[in-house]
């Protein structure tokens, strides 16, 4: 009996504090509020502001909430607020149940309206013609590497990359059969598929693969023919109406997915940000290290560089082109001495934005 009464006091302190979660969400999204009335067509989604919270909630938090809990709560109550004032339409790679779309939501929070697109071409175009205010596209996979079709839209878009996401990929299985054994093909995009490879192996060794446009489109496929199975996440399995087979099947348990945020703004420096630049070099030995040495000299450090054929830029007289992730933004004062020195050195160099780096 004592235990039943202590249970009910410990929910009315529950109560009491839902009470007081109420008041103070809604006392925030009237401040929300009252700074848009200010902002006179200012940009309502700030990527800085927005970092420099939820990295101030994430150091602050003394648990017992994860710090990843705590980061997605309130990424919802800011995406709930910003929704205020005004509607804020995302452009992702569909349709609805990829892990694009989750890196969207993870990204902007659930009160925007996503708007799914067959292939990241139009993801861009979407973007671009004002349709969609932002975009997100994957742009590299810690085991299959970077997404090729997105570096060549990098390098003639005039978007701009304002934000950065990191998403932990976990492949799954999923079908409407009841066992392994009848599984007679598996559908996947390409690269799930080669991220799934040594336990496709294993497991199903004599069944066809048979690459899609997308995981959720591999999904929606195993809903409708006997004795196929798809893999991708565990959204698509809810939505898609499916079984979930074998969970985590791919090949590295660390596999993350980076995707990029693209729009038409200038994200201010928040002390803990990335710059993404393309540029080009001169046929000629050792003009790739003579590029690079502007970054040794002013101790800026490179986290990632990948060369890529020239092929978007037609008129290009060379043939291949670097992409490369420095830390810092383009304001610090290291960064812009090092792009000073590029300008005068390269051919050609593209700044594709710096942006708040991701977090949890």
């Amino acid at each position: 009996m004592r235990d039943l009464d202590e249970i009910g006091r410990l929910r009315g302190e529950i109560d009491a504090i839902d009470d007081q979660l109420l008041e103070l969400v809604n006392r925030r999204a009237e401040l929300a509020r009252r700074i848009g009335g200010f902002k006179a067509g200012a940009p309502v989604y700030r990527p800085e502001r927005e970092a420099e919270i939820l990295r101030r909630v994430a150091h602050g938090n003394p648990g017992p909430l994860s710090r990843e809990r705590v980061t997605a709560l309130f990424r919802e109550v800011i995406s709930a607020c910003r929704a205020m004032e005004l509607s804020v339409r995302v452009a992702y790679l569909g349709p609805e149940g990829t892990f694009s779309e989750q890196a969207a939501r993870k990204h902007f929070g659930h009160a925007v309206e996503a708007l799914p697109a067959a292939s990241v071409d139009e993801v861009f175009r979407g973007c671009e013609s004002g349709a969609a205010q932002f975009a997100v596209v994957p742009v590299e996979n810690s085991t299959e590497g970077a997404v090729g079709r997105t570096l060549d839209l990098l390098l003639v878009t005039p978007l701009k990359i304002v934000g950065e996401v990191e998403l932990r990929v976990q492949q799954n299985l999923l079908s409407r059969v009841s066992g392994l054994k009848d599984v007679k093909c598996v559908y996947s995009h390409a690269q799930s598929l080669a991220q799934c490879n040594g336990w496709l192996n294993q497991n199903l060794p004599g069944v066809q693969r048979i690459q899609v446009v997308s995981n959720a489109e591999a999904a929606r496929r195993a809903g409708e023919e006997s004795g196929a199975a798809a893999i991708a996440g565990e959204s698509a399995a809810a939505r898609y109406q499916l079984e979930v087979l074998a969970r985590s099947i791919e090949d590295d348990p660390n596999n993350t997915t980076r995707f990029l945020v693209l729009g038409d703004l200038e994200p201010a420096s928040t002390g803990n940000d990335r710059t993404s630049m393309v540029m080009s070099a001169e046929n000629k030995p050792g003009a790739v290290h003579a590029l690079l040495s502007p970054l040794a000299a002013n101790k800026v450090s490179m986290t990632r560089i990948e060369s890529r054929p020239a092929r978007a830029m037609r008129s290009a007289l060379w043939e291949y082109v670097f992409f490369i992730d420095v830390h810092g933004h383009q304001r610090d004062e290291p960064v812009a001495a090092a792009l000073a020195e590029l300008r005068r050195k390269a051919p050609f160099l593209k700044i594709l934005g710096s942006y708040p780096a991701a977090s949890a």
